[in-house]
């Protein structure tokens, strides 16, 4: 397990005193006389100084958070990020642990909780009901989780991966730029989180392309760049010429073949300037932001933060085009945007289907 902190410490900020009242003179003469009613005059026009109130600043909010992947993978860095930014901002001590292997990960929670950390967030899917244990013996702590189950009373909230929409339109481009019509899609396992995002994806695509064929893959490992790598290239070799590229590993296949890929939850187009055409983006912010907040003021409870990251809320986006802003063509931009704007709007909904997507190449 690698543990790095970025805890900082909590600073007092020096306490000012001002006196007020004079002191009281300890002879009679004329000077002194003078002082007093100087004094006198000074109060009464309101120019004397008020008494000081000793500030003393607030204590930081202290996170923590288990990953059980490295930092850079996509999905865990989002949240890393999120927890960065509240950290720079001030407002947060924050330390985290990476690459926990499952049968460490209660351990490594139960520690943060006994440490004093008064948020802890992580993904939680392969250690469920461990960490559900871990906050029924800790109510006093405030849990945020990746989860696909429901929020548990009082204190473990859930929050999900929920950029169906941006997948969609991500899926619009990847349909329309396909000479194929054979688009090869590989992810990591096929839960919730991966389908509806795969499921969206493939659905954008036939909008604009209903004669695309789709082919499905599942490598079942969060990250495992080369057996990503090695799925992809047995996609191209069957004629796939745009890749989905759930996992990493993806982008570096088709980067090797010439071949297209539409990027997820990060960007990775400056890595894969040639390559990566579009992005569906996710921003942990507005879900670390509100339960940052909830914490501070008392109030965080057993909530569902998926919706957070939806469009609406600033949770997802479309990346730029950047480098393929030109090699789009811009008919079919037009009727990406031209979607785009009718989900912001509440005018499209993009189905949620949690289901396994399927391969459709006969």
């Amino acid at each position: 397990m690698t543990d790095r902190s970025n805890a900082s410490h909590t600073t007092l900020e020096a306490q000012t005193k001002r006196c007020a009242s004079p002191a009281h003179p300890t002879r009679r003469g004329f000077g002194a006389s003078l002082l007093g009613l100087a004094l006198s005059a000074a109060a009464t026009l309101g120019l004397a100084p008020a008494p000081a109130t000793a500030q003393t600043a607030q204590p930081k909010l202290k996170v923590a958070a288990i990953y059980t992947v490295p930092y850079e993978q996509q999905w865990v860095s989002r949240i890393h990020k999120a927890l960065k930014a509240a950290e720079s901002r001030g407002e947060i001590e924050y330390k985290s642990s990476e690459s926990v292997a499952n049968a460490d990960y209660e351990r490594v929670m139960r520690e943060y909780a006994t440490g004093g950390s008064q948020l802890i967030v992580g993904e939680v899917f392969g250690v469920e009901a461990a960490a559900r244990k871990v906050a029924k013996d800790f109510p006093k702590v405030a849990f945020l989780a990746g989860s696909s189950g429901k929020p548990q009373a009082p204190n473990f909230s859930v929050f999900d991966n929920y950029i169906q929409e941006p997948s969609y339109l991500t899926g619009m481009i990847a349909g329309g730029m396909t000479k194929t019509n054979k688009i090869g899609m590989v992810g990591g396992f096929p839960i919730p989180e991966v389908n509806r995002l795969m499921n969206a994806f493939m659905a954008g695509a036939r909008e604009v392309n209903p004669k695309v064929e789709f082919m499905v893959s599942f490598i079942n490992s969060w990250f495992d760049p080369p057996k990503a790598k090695e799925a992809t290239f047995a996609m191209i070799d069957k004629g796939a010429d745009v890749l989905y590229a759930e996992r990493f590993g993806v982008s570096d296949a088709a980067k090797e073949k010439g071949k297209l890929a539409i990027g997820n939850v990060i960007n990775t187009q400056e890595q894969y300037p040639d390559t990566v055409v579009a992005s569906a983006l996710w921003h942990m912010e507005p879900t670390i932001d509100r339960a940052i907040q909830r914490v501070k003021e008392g109030k965080f409870s057993a909530e569902d933060y998926g919706p957070y990251s939806m469009m609406k809320y600033g949770g997802s986006s479309l990346a730029p085009l950047g480098t393929f802003e030109k090699k789009v063509p811009p008919e079919l931009m037009a009727k990406v945007r031209a979607r785009e704007a009718e989900i912001r709007a509440g005018k499209f909904t993009v189905k949620i289907d949690d289901s396994a997507p399927r391969s459709t190449v006969k």
